[in-house]
C-alpha cells in the first residue's frame, strides 16, 4: 500500500483483509498514516481467535484504547505481565504508554473482536516484543 499523504479530504476505508501484525493476531486496518494520511491517529478492528493470545508486547511511546465488540478477553499487563483485567462487549480498556501486555481470547470456540485506536498513525513502527525474563534480567 503507497504512503497517503496528510489528509485533507475526508477519506472512507473499508478494510476488506486481515493482516498479521507483530502482536501475531489479524487486524483489519482501518486509519492510520498510511491508510488515509493520518497524522496522529491509527484505528483498527483486530481478532483474537478462538483460545489464542497475542505474542507480549509494548506499544513505545503511545497510548491505546480498546472497545470490546465480541467476546471475553484477559488482559495481562504491567512488570512480567502479573496483573490482570477481564473485558468483555461494551467494556473500553486503556493501555497507557510502554506498559507491556498480552490479550487472551477465554473463549475456545468464538472469536473476540475489539476497536484499536492508537494516538500514532504509524503504530507497528514501534511495537516491541516483551519477555518476562527481560524484568528479571533489569538490575534493582
Amino acid at each position: 500500500m503507497a504512503q497517503a499523504q496528510a489528509s485533507q479530504d475526508v477519506v472512507a476505508i473499508r478494510p476488506e483483509q486481515a493482516v498479521v501484525t507483530r502482536q501475531r493476531l489479524p487486524y483489519f486496518i482501518g486509519i492510520s498514516g498510511n491508510t488515509a494520511g493520518s497524522r496522529g491517529l491509527s484505528m483498527h478492528i483486530v481478532v483474537i481467535p478462538p483460545g489464542a493470545a497475542a505474542e507480549p508486547h509494548l506499544h513505545e511511546g503511545y497510548e491505546t484504547g480498546i472497545y470490546v465488540l465480541e467476546g471475553r478477553v484477559e488482559t495481562r499487563y504491567g512488570e512480567g505481565l502479573a496483573e490482570s483485567v477481564v473485558s468483555e462487549a461494551g467494556d473500553f480498556l486503556f493501555i497507557p504508554p510502554s506498559m507491556p501486555h498480552k490479550a487472551i481470547n477465554l473463549s475456545s470456540t468464538e472469536a473476540a473482536r475489539a476497536i484499536v485506536a492508537r494516538n500514532d498513525p504509524d503504530e507497528q513502527e514501534r511495537v516491541i516484543p516483551y519477555s518476562v525474563r527481560q524484568d528479571k534480567d533489569r538490575p534493582a
